[in-house]
């Protein structure tokens, strides 16, 4: 028993006429998402391609190792990992394309996409979850009371335009946000795309709105989705669902359980449990209660307030908070301080309406 990187030590020889696809190697694609592969795998709409194993030596030739063992981001293991998986014959030889990575402060989206041909003739569009960027994960904080956000939009354009050119049985999946994108891109695609579809893997991503999950098309394409948590999930189980969900064993606690490394498989298939822990029901039943008891209007504000407050430093991305936190909490302190009195009351007023649903949550599992 391991993670995905034992997966590929121990079954990375067989090619898939020898094993098909599983599971498993769902999340092992969803993770190459992670690795910033601008200008190496061709652009969507080029018409080229490249395979793994090549652009895994092209990263390596443009990248210190030394300076990406440093960098301090959650994701830093990505490249790594990525060239693991290169040198296998499971993937290495798989051809990757249409590669598209898009961060706009201004419309708060990040978006980053590619598709990966296996040798089986079938096709995987992998969907980036969110990164090191805080737009990124102001998006997904954004998604409580909008939707669709401005990813699930460009999720669908990408998929409609670029799926023109491709034959074959298609996969769509992802990580975290990933997940979402995946299932909503499969849901709201073209006809003519829908038909080629396969499955949809959802590793720990969010829901979505009930409106979403009660919709003739969300049903239709129900069947074909495969959600994937962890034990303790928590981003996995965020607003609503109607798909089962198989969860898995994780060598790591409480929230850092989403890092889908940490998952562990056995042979083909993951070690799964019956249900996930207490702790992550009763948070997730506290965050649900205390988001339907917001307005939308609360919740943006709630959002944007805190963003505002979490990037007074001026950080782009986690790792510039990370470097320097000091720096990040006096101005923070500093941004709070000049808020006006209404502001700050509502900061308060809703981060302990949270405190209360949580110990709700608590007392209702004593009894």
């Amino acid at each position: 028993m391991g993670g995905i990187d034992e997966y590929i030590k121990w079954r990375g020889d067989l090619t898939f006429s020898q094993s098909p696809f599983n599971e498993v190697d769902n999340l092992v694609l969803a993770q190459l998402a992670y690795v910033d592969l601008k200008n190496i795998i061709p652009s969507a709409g080029s018409g080229d391609n490249i395979t793994l194993r090549q652009a895994a030596l092209d990263f390596f030739d443009l990248y210190d190792e030394e300076e990406l063992r440093n960098v301090k981001s959650f994701i830093r293991d990505a490249p790594f990992f990525m060239r693991q998986v290169a040198e296998s014959e499971r993937f290495g030889g798989m051809l990757l394309s249409d590669y598209v990575d898009i961060v706009d402060d201004n419309e708060e989206k990040q978006f980053a996409a590619f598709w990966a041909e296996l040798s089986d003739g079938t096709h995987y569009i992998v969907f980036r979850g969110t990164d090191d960027t805080i737009v990124g994960w102001k998006e997904d904080f954004n998604m409580s009371f909008t939707m669709p956000v401005p990813s699930q939009l460009e999720a669908v354009k990408y998929v409609n335009e670029t799926a023109k050119h491709k034959r074959g049985k298609l996969r769509l999946g992802g990580h975290s946000k990933g997940g979402n994108l995946a299932i909503y891109a499969s849901v709201k695609a073209n006809v003519s795309v829908r038909k080629k579809i396969i499955a949809v893997y959802n590793n720990d991503g969010p829901g979505f709105d009930k409106a979403m999950v009660e919709s003739e098309e969300y049903q239709q394409m129900l069947p074909l989705v495969k959600t994937i948590v962890p034990e303790h999930s928590i981003v996995g189980m965020l607003l609503w669902h109607e798909e089962e969900y198989l969860i898995v064993k994780s060598s790591q606690f409480g929230i850092m359980q989403h890092d889908a490394m940490s998952w562990q498989v056995e042979g083909k298939c993951f070690v799964s449990t019956p249900k996930v822990s207490e702790n992550s029901r009763q948070l997730n039943e506290a965050m649900s209660t205390w988001i339907e008891r917001l307005s939308k209007e609360e919740r943006q504000r709630f959002v944007d307030t805190l963003f505002e407050l979490i990037t007074a430093s001026g950080a782009k991305t986690l790792s510039d908070i990370n470097a320097d936190v000091f720096k990040s909490a006096n101005a923070t302190i500093k941004m709070f301080n000049s808020l006006d009195a209404d502001t700050k009351n509502m900061i308060i007023k809703i981060l302990r309406s949270l405190t209360t649903e949580i110990k709700r949550a608590r007392r209702a599992k004593k009894n």
